[in-house]
């Protein structure tokens, strides 16, 4: 079932604001666009680099590449300025977003007014990148760490974890573990606004996106124009302090597919929601007992997480349920597909989520996490409280997490979906309070990762492309209601 691995893979960026004692850098050179890497993903855009400093605290210091891409506005008449992406992540490619929001519906009044830049946050894809030289049996894993039955299985991956925490610190890119960094890639951002020659840019940003945004936006307070920021991380962003995200946002999300699966009986998983949600419990039970298709209960467990990022997605979880649950060969095509290199969407994510905050050195605080959440969230607790690298990270944060907070303009407006899996409304909520009146949050009565386009809302469509093309958000939070299929 190579497409299941490639599944859990799926889910498995005038004055300068820097961190005390870091120097104001020089401005830096006027990017040199041209045509982009023979890649389909680029099609139709224009691509550049531009050199900014390893650590933003020593400007003329050693140097890194970020490659940016370019859709320019067509129309010179309604041009406000430019609108920086982020897809996700940490650790997600970024030139080739700009393509997929334009598939997606970004409307043409965005794109007038803007010119939609794309990047690869630093130590991502074509930037300068990083490595832990995983092998693919780790890579498999992905990074949300695997469910673990008793705290046996945390001892287990303790150790696991703690071979890949020494491949990163040996890894040929070593040296760039302290500054992979959620703040350092929010200074890059502002190095290619100064780059562009814009005195304030604005920003859409997805999942970790969110996160990236909000820390632009606190760090760099006077240079945001226009946030939107969708399917939000609290604002703590991915850390052991609200580690229980993917185990919260699983069971805010698993009642859809499970209403799903129930009115489709064919696949003959339940003639009713609770039928449906009993069937999970008994496919992760058995299969912890006896994987099937080279699937156990671990892997179960992750791989409808990730399928449940989209509706689109759940026939094909449905059909992969059934097949397990019946013994049967996977659906035809669900098997063929390979799975792709992620050493470095994998090794950049550990880099930036081990590197933004302090993890837990003590197994023992992971089984205690596992123990507490697999009572809390029965589904997906005891993975997403699992011990990962960041236990055994060689290098400490070199500055302390950025505060998000209410010090700036009101010009932040957080898209957010009632059921997101991957980024629940608990977490929302909490960087919607850290915010204050600086921002305003549309929530929409769906499920899935992403709203804004991805969610087929028009009432949250249009709230977002309304700020985007006009500066007017709602008055209040606004809630979207449920739009038929």
């Amino acid at each position: 079932m190579r497409r299941i691995l490639s599944g859990a893979l799926a889910v498995a960026t005038a004055a300068t604001t820097l961190i005390p004692g870091a120097a104001t850098a020089a401005t830096p050179d006027t990017p040199r666009w041209g045509a982009c890497p023979a890649d389909a993903a680029l099609s139709g855009l224009e691509c550049s680099t531009l050199q900014v400093p390893l650590d933003h605290r020593n400007p003329d210091g050693r140097k890194i590449e970020i490659a940016m891409s370019r859709l320019a506005s067509k129309d010179p008449s309604k041009r406000r300025g430019v609108l920086l992406l982020n897809q996700g992540g940490p650790g997600g490619a970024g030139l080739g977003f700009v393509n997929d929001l334009v598939s997606a519906g970004l409307p043409r009044s965005v794109l007038d007014a803007y010119d939609v830049i794309g990047f690869d946050p630093r130590g991502v894809g074509r930037s300068t990148p990083v490595t832990c030289g995983l092998t693919p049996e780790q890579q498999a894993r992905g990074n949300v760490p695997p469910y673990a039955a008793t705290a046996a299985d945390v001892t287990k991956r303790a150790a696991e974890v703690k071979v890949i925490a020494r491949q990163c610190a040996t890894s040929e890119t070593a040296w760039m573990l302290p500054y992979v960094t959620t703040a350092n890639t929010a200074r890059d951002m502002d190095r290619i606004r100064q780059a562009l020659g814009e005195s304030k840019i604005s920003f859409l940003g997805y999942s970790y996106g969110s996160y990236l945004g909000a820390v632009y936006a606190t760090l760099f307070p006077q240079r945001g124009d226009r946030i939107v920021i969708d399917g939000n991380l609290p604002p703590s962003g991915l850390s052991f302090q609200d580690n229980d995200v993917f185990a919260r946002g699983l069971e805010d999300r698993f009642p859809d597919f499970a209403a799903y699966a129930a009115a489709h009986p064919a696949y003959g998983l339940g003639d009713t929601p609770e039928e449906v949600t009993a069937k999970y419990f008994d496919l992760a039970g058995r299969l912890d007992k006896a994987p099937a298709e080279g699937v156990d209960g671990a892997l179960f467990r992750m791989v409808t997480f990730g399928y449940l990022f989209r509706d689109a997605q759940m026939p094909t979880l449905a059909g992969l349920w059934q097949s397990l649950d019946t013994g049967q060969a996977p659906p035809s095509g669900a098997a063929d597909d390979p799975v792709p290199d992620a050493d470095n969407a994998l090794s950049s994510h550990q880099y930036v989520v081990s590197g933004d905050s302090r993890w837990p050195r003590s197994v023992r605080a992971y089984q205690r996490a596992v123990e507490a959440d697999r009572k809390r969230y029965p589904m997906f607790g005891a993975a997403a409280a699992n011990i990962r690298p960041c236990a055994y990270w060689p290098s400490d944060p070199v500055e302390p997490p950025v505060r998000i907070g209410d010090l700036g303009p009101s010009n932040v407006l957080m898209m957010q979906n009632l059921r997101d899996p991957g980024t629940p409304l608990t977490g929302a909520r909490k960087l919607r309070r850290a915010f204050g009146d600086r921002a305003r949050m549309v929530t929409v009565d769906q499920g899935g990762h992403g709203a804004y386009l991805f969610g087929g809302n028009t009432c949250a469509n249009t709230a977002a492309t309304t700020f985007l093309t006009t500066g007017q958000r709602p008055a209040r939070d606004l809630t979207c209601a449920a739009q038929p299929s």
